[in-house]
């Protein structure tokens, strides 16, 4: 039997220090929203050209007065992704590419080009912000009537460890966050609830079969019997998650990189986070019983 519960304190203070990095980060750093929030163009073109690079076309995009302009390989060494802020000028698109033609020659193919607007943009946030919220508030009633009110505050507090510290990752890097990162971080709270439920229930029958053997003795011996269905759930889903990351493009990238912090983080806290709050709180076969009477 693995003693989890030996490193309940140690592993408490370096979950409480990421996450105050993690606001930390948020708060002075920010998030790197992408147009889906912030509002603006996207261009996904292709050359024909092997000499035109990442660099080139910055550098020629820049001296067009667009604003804050990004540009990176998109897959194929080939194939580029251009973003730059919403402007007032008219007529853009067609700007960029007698430009393009003018400076590299006709050998570009606009792939793809898509606009969002200021007040969608805004309303993208507000609606992504309120979609997490929702979200959590329903896990928490789930928990508090499926459970007693100690589990449901481990469980909340293990899923805003989650959604913190994989948020505040992604603003260490830099990584931009758009759309498909909202519904990877609503994939999460799914994930990690799903995985603190089966511990929980397993340390609730424990409760109540074994009156002699305290809480912190007993999350353990839950955590163990429940330790192989954890590791083959977390470690097949990584596996489909390191593939969509490695071949699924870039598209897939981002969403698939917060999944995986997603679920390292979801598996950990359910062991880490949710169980140490019924520790801490000494939770016992009494208070399962007060609260089914």
């Amino acid at each position: 039997m693995i003693a989890f519960n030996k490193y309940y304190n140690s592993f408490n203070i370096l979950s409480i220090t990421l996450v105050f990095i993690s606001l930390s980060l948020l708060i002075f750093k920010g998030l790197n929203f992408g147009i889906d929030f912030k509002g603006g163009t996207l261009i996904e073109l292709r050359t024909t050209d092997s000499k035109i690079n990442v660099s080139s076309l910055r550098d020629n995009l820049s001296q067009m007065n667009l604003g804050d302009v990004s540009v990176k390989n998109f897959g194929k060494e080939s194939d580029f992704l251009i973003k730059f802020e919403n402007n007032n000028k008219k007529n853009t698109i067609e700007e960029i590419k007698l430009n393009l033609d003018k400076s590299f020659g006709n050998n570009f193919n606009f792939r793809r080009v898509e606009n969002v607007g200021p007040k969608v943009s805004a309303e993208l946030l507000r609606s992504g912000v309120i979609a997490i919220s929702v979200a959590l508030f329903l896990m928490l009633i789930y928990i508090w009537i499926r459970f007693e009110w100690q589990f449901s505050l481990g469980a909340i507090l293990a899923l805003f460890h989650d959604v913190i510290v994989t948020l505040g990752l992604f603003s260490l890097l830099n990584l931009e966050i758009n759309l498909s990162i909202i519904a990877a971080v609503l994939t999460i709270v799914g994930y990690s609830m799903n995985d603190t439920v089966v511990i929980f229930d397993r340390v609730r029958e424990n409760l109540k079969k074994y009156s002699d053997i305290k809480i912190y003795e007993l999350t353990n011996i839950s955590i163990n019997e429940t330790l192989s269905r954890t590791l083959i759930t977390s470690i097949t889903t990584l596996l489909a998650l390191l593939s969509i990351f490695f071949f699924g493009g870039e598209v897939l990238k981002g969403f698939s990189l917060a999944m995986i912090f997603g679920v390292i983080f979801g598996t950990y806290s359910s062991i880490y986070i949710a169980n140490t709050v019924l520790v801490r709180l000494r939770v016992s076969q009494k208070t399962i019983l007060k609260e089914d009477n």
